[in-house]
């Protein structure tokens, strides 16, 4: 302890309620959307009654929604994909819960195997794939709530494959250098 300091702590400070932050019913923070995702893609029981496959669509269903956000469930059979799209004001957080996608933008592709994380800001240009041979399963938080989802079909030959980009881990997240927040 340093002895020449004028500041000095006496006791516990998680006694001094007054001091503590409540906790908050809702996230309102990118690290707590992403931590909402993650919580959720932790607790199979909380989505996996709920995930259904289409053949001829992506199927989705709403899993919950807060106050400014909304939390979607998608399934994707092999092929099936989103076009290329943003998300306009709404930022948001992919979980990958089951099986494998692929991401691909103007930067690249990336492979996104079950427990990756993607976080995406608003006006995020991006196109998502399953292009394995299994079914998938994944996870999307926005916020605000999603309102539009513009499609890009012009930009397509930009956003082509390419040279892939290094796998996500599981766990990881990456963000675009876009302004605002966070990309799906």
């Amino acid at each position: 302890m340093n002895m020449d300091s004028d500041l000095q702590i006496a006791g516990d400070i998680l006694e001094v309620p007054h001091l503590l932050q409540p906790e908050r019913a809702h996230p309102v923070t990118v690290a707590e959307f992403a931590g909402l995702a993650r919580s959720i893609a932790d607790d199979r029981a909380q989505w996996a009654p709920y995930v259904e496959y289409d053949a001829t669509t992506r199927w989705y269903h709403r899993l919950r929604t807060g106050p400014g956000y909304e939390v979607w469930l998608l399934s994707w059979v092999p092929g099936q994909g989103s076009g290329l799209h943003d998300h306009g004001v709404s930022s948001g957080v992919l979980t990958v819960l089951d099986g494998e996608l692929t991401e691909r933008t103007d930067r690249g592709v990336r492979t996104l195997g079950g427990g990756a994380q993607r976080v995406f800001a608003p006006g995020y240009v991006h196109e998502v794939v399953n292009d394995s041979l299994e079914p998938a399963v994944s996870l999307h938080v926005y916020f605000p709530g999603l309102t539009e989802m513009p499609m890009h079909e012009s930009l397509q030959a930009q956003c082509a494959p390419a040279t892939p980009v290094a796998p996500a881990a599981a766990g990881t997240s990456s963000a675009p250098a876009a302004p605002g927040l966070i990309s799906s």
